[in-house]
């Protein structure tokens, strides 16, 4: 016997946060909760992005249809036929069902007195450090907002471009953080002929690789990225579902997965097996988040070659505790001496 609810959170960020589609100041999302008989909460949320025709809006909609799912088929540990009922029951909408598949794993792994990535079986000496996320604006405060990371202990920059200053911003960050490791998103905002450009000028900056440099369905811009950049290439906007794995693997060299565009924790790992089955690496992304959906990439997190998992850090307050993140090192470890359940919550 389970019961659910759902709420919609609307959070601060600590600063305007910008990419080259735009700015915002604050993040709406949607917390799922799943109790079971004894009293015991799994936690889940939704960051829907209006990108990928999802708001928290639509959101609130299906998940009344989603966890009647959850609540009829009545068991957490029955995760898989959940979520392959919840896709029969709404097709799309890959933010609302990851929510509940948050939920589900939470409840699953506290039911049984484990974090999440011990009942995965990973290996928590596998973990990548997450980059930390400095967003478009001006360049004054780009630089700000680098130095900040960097003396705060970030040893890895994502920087966000796609504007008609690009070179400056990079050149502008390089000189804030001298010995850190820079990756850059264009977020779509390049043509084929510029990224191969700014890879070059990228790469005498040390820069590690480059994010989604064109347009999403420019499969064959993104190929002629591919064969001519200077700099390995990760597709992000290009990367949705698992059917888009076969799409890129002749055209990038990292596939970008993100929990909200799959539609949950299930879909991810396979995501991950297939990416690898095509010879690409793999890195885990996040919308800007709450920690009660962070904390769901972090434990995947074994998997990964590279991750992205700041989303929460980006926001003024966030009412639900992540996993420990210091300096952008995922301790997992330390989420399992802690005695609490699947995160940390």
């Amino acid at each position: 016997m389970l019961s659910t609810e759902f709420e919609r959170i609307t959070m601060s960020l600590a600063d305007p946060f910008g990419i080259s589609r735009g700015t915002q100041t604050e993040a709406e999302n949607v917390v799922v909760r799943i109790e079971d008989e004894g009293g015991m909460t799994g936690v889940g949320a939704a960051a829907p992005s209006v990108h990928y025709g999802e708001t928290a809006d639509t959101v609130e909609a299906v998940l009344p249809d989603l966890l009647a799912v959850v609540e009829e088929v009545g068991d957490p540990h029955a995760i898989d036929r959940i979520e392959r009922r919840m896709e029969e029951t709404v097709r799309r909408n890959p933010a609302a069902r990851t929510a509940v598949s948050i939920a589900l794993y939470d409840l699953a792994a506290k039911r049984l007195g484990i974090p999440l990535y011990r009942l995965w079986g990973l290996d928590p000496e596998r973990t990548p450090a997450s980059s930390f996320t400095i967003g478009l604006d001006d360049l004054q405060t780009m630089r700000e907002k680098t130095k900040d990371a960097y003396e705060s202990g970030y040893d890895i920059l994502k920087v966000k471009l796609g504007t008609d200053r690009d070179k400056a911003i990079v050149e502008a960050v390089r000189d804030e953080a001298p010995g850190v490791t820079i990756r850059v998103d264009a977020n779509e905002a390049w043509t084929p002929r510029e990224a191969v450009e700014m890879s070059e000028f990228l790469a005498d900056y040390g820069v590690e690789f480059v994010e989604q440099p064109v347009p999403a369905e420019d499969y064959e811009g993104l190929k002629f990225v591919y064969e001519n950049a200077a700099l390995p290439i990760a597709a992000d906007e290009s990367c949705v579902t698992v059917d888009d794995i076969p799409k890129i693997a002749d055209r990038v060299d990292i596939a970008n997965l993100k929990l909200m565009k799959c539609g949950g924790l299930t879909e991810a790992k396979r995501m991950i097996h297939t990416a690898r089955a095509h010879g690409l690496e793999v890195m885990l992304g996040c919308m800007i988040e709450t920690n009660a959906a962070i904390a769901a990439g972090c434990h995947l997190a074994p998997l990964l070659d590279y991750a992205d998992l700041d989303g929460s850090l980006l926001l003024a307050d966030d009412p639900y505790e992540g996993v420990p993140m210091p300096h952008g090192a995922i301790d997992l470890e330390a989420l399992s001496r802690s005695g609490t359940g699947a995160k940390h919550l």
